[in-house]
């Protein structure tokens, strides 16, 4: 009997929000297939500011592929990444909003803030590495 792979896709994904300690319809998996291959996207939902995040990407064959790769990351994400926090405020609001990224740089945590939108729609104010814990 061959597996479903929607079945695959489904429980690899609930796994994945498990390992991240947010729910399903916290976490957005979007895949880009192109050509041989395909990537993931995993974004984060941020109920308090109303705002996207990326989390992770990951490249695979298929789909399943990619998920198993980014199972592979939650699983061991927090040994070789290091936790920053950003405090950001979107352009012509007054609110400063503070988040939190794990990313190997800085620059990394500051793709993961602006994943998807346009640099100048948002503000950053300070970015600070976090005491390893």
């Amino acid at each position: 009997m061959t597996k479903d792979k929607n079945l695959e896709i489904a429980r690899l994904q609930k796994e994945i929000s498990a390992y991240i300690g947010m729910g399903v319809d916290s976490l957005v998996f979007n895949f880009d297939e192109k050509g041989r291959g395909t990537k993931l996207h995993l974004i984060t939902l941020n109920q308090r500011h109303n705002q996207s995040f990326l989390f992770h990407a990951t490249e695979g064959s298929d789909k399943v592929n990619a998920l198993e790769a980014m199972l592979e990351y939650v699983r061991t994400y927090k040994d070789a990444t290091s936790s920053y926090t950003i405090q950001w405020s979107v352009r012509g609001e007054n609110v400063l909003n503070t988040s939190y990224f794990r990313a190997k740089n800085v620059l990394e945590a500051l793709d993961k803030l602006f994943y998807d939108r346009d640099p100048n729609s948002i503000t950053v104010f300070s970015v600070m590495l976090n005491p390893i814990s």
